[in-house]
């Protein structure tokens, strides 16, 4: 049986991924494996990176830090979190200083240079083919870890981002939307993917949604602590308001509004994003659409209905008006009504 094993990121963590032709025998001892999953995304099995998988795939073993830089690395951690940065960004953050100093584990902290960004950003980043937005994820670790825990032969302020991809977001059409919204039968499933496009939604704020939060005398849901630790409102139509009351009469949610299996315990993040993919499998559609897809047509669709962008803003929470109009580009409200001179010949 001929395979390749690689290590990939994926979904934010690191995984052995193992290609090989579809083989019912190796499918099920796979499926044995602890923590395997199939990704479509992929088109591959992954494990654990881990040096068990390592081995069992003939892969290199995963480089172990030295004590000094395991301590420098918890300091900084404490340093994020008495700094009160959310969870996911101290280990957002922490992990992307830690592949850092893993590629320099030689070479004591104190003697690396800019050069070594440089040739870091070269031969580890560009040459694996990573994303510009885990590039962005180093350099912010490394200045905030060189500029607030590690004096050393570096000026953070050389340290050079990325050019940042200008990429569009994805919008769906509303009929899309509307096939999307309609394909679950499971009443909690339907309500959790209207509320992310009801509201603009991002992944965490739904789950992290409570009972109270959702103030329908008022007709607003309170969106707490969501990203830059700012609460915000949003309205809630009367239509939602009732999707919401049918869902609450059946699932009695206790501590979070969306509960997994288990009372008080918040709603799975993957769980979510699979009530997704089979409403994607009753539809039509053939895109790779992602929750935040929801957000972003959520966003162009107000903009086409006439909403000022600086609503929108703060419907969104985005501290920035630049990041808010960029759904300008891909509104069609105004670029339909433009006249192709192609109209104009007589063809």
């Amino acid at each position: 049986m001929i395979w390749e094993a690689k290590i990939v990121k994926h979904k934010g963590e690191s995984r052995i991924a193992v290609y090989f032709e579809k083989n019912a025998e190796w499918i099920t001892r796979f499926k044995k494996l602890t923590d395997a999953r199939w990704s479509n995304t992929l088109k591959a099995w992954h494990l654990p990176d881990n040096e068990a998988n390592r081995l069992r795939f003939k892969l290199d073993l995963p480089i172990v830090l030295s004590e000094i830089h395991l301590q420098k690395i918890a300091q900084f951690k404490r340093w994020l979190s008495s700094k009160r940065y959310s969870e996911n960004t101290i280990k957002t953050y922490t992990d992307a200083l830690k592949t850092f100093l893993k590629y320099y584990h030689n070479k004591p902290i104190e003697q690396i240079t800019n050069e070594d960004i440089i040739a870091f950003n070269n031969d580890y980043i560009l040459k694996n083919k990573l994303s510009t937005s885990f590039q962005n994820q180093v350099v912010n670790s490394i200045k905030l870890f060189y500029r607030q825990i590690q004096g050393a032969n570096i000026n953070v302020e050389l340290v050079h981002r990325p050019k940042r991809e200008k990429l569009l977001p994805n919008v769906l059409s509303k009929e899309e939307i509307k096939q999307i919204l309609n394909a679950p039968t499971n009443i909690k499933h339907k309500a959790m993917l209207s509320l992310i496009y009801a509201c603009g939604l991002r992944r965490s704020e739904l789950l992290n949604l409570k009972p109270n939060d959702i103030d329908s005398k008022r007709g607003v849901i309170i969106i707490r602590q969501a990203k830059g630790k700012k609460d915000r409102i949003a309205p809630l139509s009367e239509k939602i308001v009732e999707m919401l009351r049918e869902y609450y009469k059946t699932y009695k949610p206790a501590t979070w509004l969306f509960e997994g299996q288990t009372m008080n315990e918040k709603y799975d993040e993957r769980s979510l994003a699979s009530v997704l993919k089979r409403a994607l499998e009753k539809t039509n559609i053939s895109k790779p659409v992602t929750l935040h897809w929801l957000r972003h047509s959520y966003a162009t669709h107000l903009l086409e209905n006439g909403t000022d962008l600086r609503y929108i803003q703060e419907l969104l929470g985005h501290k920035s008006s630049k990041t808010t109009e960029i759904y300008t580009h891909v509104s069609t409200k105004n670029i339909q009504n433009i006249k192709s001179p192609f109209d104009d010949l007589d063809l």
